[in-house]
């Protein structure tokens, strides 16, 4: 119950224990029936019910609490008291109060009672515990934090190895573990770095490792709470990030600090000009020791292969291979030593990566191709085989590498009822779907993927059925996707919309399987998708691109309300695809990279190639993270669609193709 000093506020929140009888079992009658979803939802997934007078309450109500603005919260939320989702209304009632601890621990506890084993229990719980770490109420937070069942904040596994250290536990491998990225970074992990720095258990190496990481990933505020630590000013860590030229110019200097803030300062002159910073780092390279030059040269080195600079492969040469690196520097060394055919690089590369880095399923794949390229192809061949059952685009490469083609079974499995009826009944699906009636999709995949949690490959093939039914298909893709050895390559794979898509591909000249590929990655599906940036639709066209290509293909009377409309979307989309695609030589990777990033983008990434490469090398090293993971996955994508649709296994590699400087000619043998 609340104290006396929220019982005015609070009164009708938590009251006696046959209120909250009533609050569920009117909770339960009004949750709607999957069968009374499936007749509100259009065809498409978007909702064709209206909101409701509570409905726009609630919205209100969730406004209100991520402002923190607890008055109005509680005055929206006493006029919701018998609203259908009562656990979201208490929830956001209680969240602008759970900031710097306001709230009671009674009433907290109380709701974690009530909600117990909710997604949104689960969530409030994550919020509560940030903010006792960061008060380091350190008992409580012991005692909550093994209860938090996602874990899967940042934050708060720092504040439990800030607990543990305080208590004398020696955590500084698991910290440098976890300390891989910066923009996650709060309170509670500079925090822990201080802590560790001041009690021993880091060294200044690993302070300045941190200081160097986080300027590189460019958050240099997170890089400056750490300057305490470090035998630095914040006023010379400030000039090396600002003035960085006048801090090259002076040169290393004498000590460990000025030659740390050398190297910073080298990497943030090497993002404008790689050359000056690394004639810089030769004029005083004799003036650091060995281990201070390799870090500086690996500065140097990634700015310029981010740029795909050719010599920066010859900056990487500079470093030794036992340098410890930022998780971004080991991957574009070896990005670099792909681009340039050094396989004995790209090994020893993949090799000097932390372990966890060097399972990713890319590494493995092109550690793999360096052992076959040097003749180890029995080490190769057992790593192809460690991943080619993954299904996605290094383990389909690395099935094609065993001698195997890409293929796709198509599944007309029936479920029964019986499995039917848990997914039917399933609480938390009926409030996800609830949440998609809204446009509320956070909330709804969160209490959607709550429930997958246990489940096993059937019951989460079933459950994407059930999606299926409801017209969600985002979610049935994304729970489709979780299965480990049952696929339903039809749930995975969904192609709705088949005869506007296959008029329009026919017309063009189009791979229909690759514009399902680009479908699936920018929409899944949601008909009324819009991105932060306006993209809108199925194919996330941007206004002024619709615009653009209307006028090109004489669509007249085009107005930007007609983007959503499926048939117009997907005129445009295709059209646009199609001119980048011309534009681009025909090349899937390359149009795949210009319809995310622009055509200018990968005219100019392929024209810094020394040669032709592999289009899996060109994806691999294009230099913006989202375009690359972008290209991957919709080539994968379309290679899976060309498999159903074809009835006939597939090659990603022949999809993929090469990629060369435009009008570059290979040069004739001697």
């Amino acid at each position: 119950m609340f104290n006396t000093q929220f019982k005015t506020r609070f009164k009708t929140q938590f009251k006696t224990q046959w209120l909250v009888v009533i609050a569920i079992a009117v909770a339960s009658s009004a949750v709607m029936t999957s069968a009374a979803y499936a007749q509100k939802r259009s065809a498409n997934g978007a909702t064709a019910a209206s909101y409701t007078g509570q409905d726009d309450s609630f919205l209100a109500l969730r406004d209100a609490a991520r402002a923190n603005n607890a008055d109005k919260a509680e005055l929206l939320a006493s006029t919701l008291s018998d609203y259908d989702i009562p656990s979201y209304v208490d929830y956001y009632r209680l969240k602008p109060l759970i900031k710097d601890l306001v709230a009671p621990q009674s009433d907290i506890r109380d709701y974690l009672a009530r909600y117990d084993g909710s997604a949104i229990a689960d969530r409030l719980r994550n919020d509560w515990l940030l903010e006792l770490g960061k008060a380091g109420d350190w008992n409580t937070f012991d005692e909550q934090y093994p209860k938090f069942v996602l874990d899967d904040d940042t934050q708060l596994k720092c504040y439990a190895l800030t607990s543990a250290a305080l208590k004398g536990v020696n955590v500084a491998n698991e910290a440098r573990a976890l300390l891989t990225t910066p923009k996650d970074y709060g309170q509670g992990c500079t925090g822990l770095i201080g802590m560790l720095a001041q009690n021993g258990q880091f060294s200044a190496d690993d302070v300045w490792f941190q200081i160097r990481q986080a300027v590189e990933a460019g958050f240099a505020g997170v890089a400056r709470r750490m300057t305490p630590y470090i035998d630095a000013d914040d006023s010379q860590v400030a000039q090396a990030i600002d003035k960085s030229a006048l801090v090259l110019a002076r040169g290393p200097g004498a000590g460990r600090s000025n030659h740390e803030l050398f190297i910073l300062a080298l990497g943030r002159v090497a993002k404008n000009d790689s050359g000056r910073a690394a004639a810089a780092l030769s004029a005083g390279s004799d003036q650091l020791t060995s281990s201070e030059r390799s870090l500086a040269w690996a500065q140097v080195a990634l700015q310029s292969a981010l740029k795909l600079e050719p010599q920066a492969i010859d900056y990487w040469r500079q470093v030794k291979s036992n340098a410890v690196l930022s998780g971004d520097a080991y991957q574009w060394r070896v990005r670099s030593a792909l681009r340039a055919g050094d396989w004995k690089l790209v090994r020893s590369g993949v090799e000097a990566m932390p372990e966890a880095l060097r399972g990713d399923p890319a590494w493995v794949y092109w550690q793999a191709r360096a052992d076959q390229s040097l003749g180890k192809s029995e080490q190769a061949q057992q790593q192809f085989q460690s991943i080619a059952d993954q299904t996605n685009f290094y383990g389909q490469l690395a099935l094609e590498e065993l001698g195997q083609k890409i293929i796709a079974v198509s599944s007309t499995q029936a479920f029964s009822p019986a499995e039917m009826a848990p997914m039917v009944n399933n609480q938390g699906f009926r409030r996800a779907l609830r949440f998609f009636d809204m446009n509320l999709r956070f909330e709804g995949a969160r209490e959607w993927n709550w429930e997958l949690r246990k489940m096993t490959d059937r019951q989460l093939l079933t459950a994407a059925e059930f999606a299926r039914q409801n017209n969600v298909l985002d979610r049935m893709v994304n729970t489709s996707d979780r299965t480990k050895v049952e696929v339903d390559f039809n749930q995975r794979f969904p192609s709705p919309h088949r005869d506007v898509m296959t008029t329009n591909t026919q017309n063009l000249g189009l791979d229909m399987a690759w514009v399902y590929g680009v479908i699936r990655q920018e929409s899944r599906f949601i008909r009324s998708a819009r991105s932060n940036v306006g993209a809108s639709g199925l194919m996330q066209v941007m206004p002024a691109t619709a615009r653009w290509v209307a006028k090109k293909i004489g669509l007249s009377g085009f107005t930007n309300d007609q983007i959503s409309d499926v048939n117009t979307n997907i005129l445009l989309g295709t059209n646009y695809l199609s001119m980048v695609l011309a534009d681009l030589d025909g090349s899937q990777a390359l149009a795949s990279a210009a319809y995310n990033a622009g055509p200018g983008r990968p005219r100019a990434w392929r024209s810094t190639l020394p040669g032709t490469v592999e289009g899996a090398i060109f994806a691999e090293s294009i230099p913006f993270s989202e375009t690359r993971g972008y290209v991957k996955n919709v080539l994968s994508n379309a290679t899976y669609y060309a498999a159903l649709f074809d009835g006939k296994p597939q090659s990603l590699k022949a999809r993929l193709g090469t990629v060369a400087p435009k009008g570059f000619v290979e040069s004739a043998l001697p």
